[in-house]
């Protein structure tokens, strides 16, 4: 009779399992629906909140004696953010190869270098747009029944994010640019930037140059773009994403009983539990 060869037993370190405990606890922290983490991830939100508070403002702060002490304060948040998010991912390659994350490692890089690439710090406003891409920002939201207004809530801020980031390059490509500028601070970068999405057109402040032409006509083709997406979604009738279990169809009316593609009976929840 043939012995049976002992099992081979894997012993976990300390530090091992210790970091397992982190990664499980920043995954709750981050992605469960419990009191204790909801706490938390309004507490994120109120901070990422703050950030982008700074960066709309940080035109107007560059000056003040304190704005480095900031600016690296802010980089020190956003990283050990992004260094908990990574930790609560369960796949970190994968989840480094998202959008969201790409836009804010370069966000952080500005952070960082803030002399070296002063003039792409206007893209910091993004972080608003990678906020609202993620599900901590949408859950608060969900539960207290306003899911249906994700729609335009997204389409207004997309234009928000637009507007910031054009005035931003406005105002570091063109401004006090000639002997007698338009454009001589953020204020009339963002004067000409509304003016230009509404195609409002003035005409007191231009961008000089074949470059400001062109410049001006990109900026009234997506603006105008972006304006017929917030009217669709304000004035088209709000809908909830309820995937149909028979043909898939993700949008349907609030009240619906079957779905409207192909008939199939639909149990939507509620809007206060959906």
């Amino acid at each position: 009779m043939r012995s049976k060869k002992p099992k081979t037993v894997v012993e976990t370190t300390p530090q091992e399992s210790g970091f397992a405990r982190l990664r499980s606890r920043l995954r709750l922290l981050y992605h469960s629906s419990a009191p204790g983490a909801q706490r938390f991830q309004f507490a994120v939100l109120v901070v990422d909140l703050a950030i982008i508070v700074f960066f709309i403002a940080t035109p107007l702060l560059r000056e003040n004696e304190a704005f480095l002490w900031i600016d690296y304060s802010i980089a020190a948040l956003l990283a050990l953010d992004l260094i908990a998010r990574a930790l609560a991912s369960t796949d970190i390659w994968r989840w480094l190869r998202q959008m969201p994350v790409i836009v804010d490692i370069f966000i952080l890089a500005t952070l960082l270098a803030p002399a070296w690439l002063i003039n792409l710090g206007f893209l910091r406003i993004l972080r608003l747009w990678t906020l609202t891409r993620s599900t901590g920002f949408w859950r608060p939201l969900k539960k207290r029944g306003l899911g249906i207004y994700q729609e335009p809530v997204q389409a207004v801020i997309n234009l928000l994010v637009f507007l910031f980031v054009v005035t931003g390059f406005v105002y570091t490509a063109f401004a006090n640019r000639g002997d007698e500028p338009s454009i001589a601070g953020y204020i009339d970068a963002l004067y000409f930037t509304v003016a230009t999405v509404t195609t409002t057109g003035f005409g007191d402040i231009t961008l000089p140059g074949s470059g400001g032409k062109l410049a001006s006509i990109i900026i009234m083709i997506i603006g105008i773009s972006l304006f017929v997406r917030l009217a669709q979604s304000i004035f088209r009738p709000a809908k909830v994403h309820f995937p149909c279990p028979q043909c898939g169809l993700s949008k349907h009316e609030p009240d619906a009983v079957h779905c409207k593609a192909c008939g199939h009976v639909l149990n939507i929840p509620d809007s206060g539990n959906h």
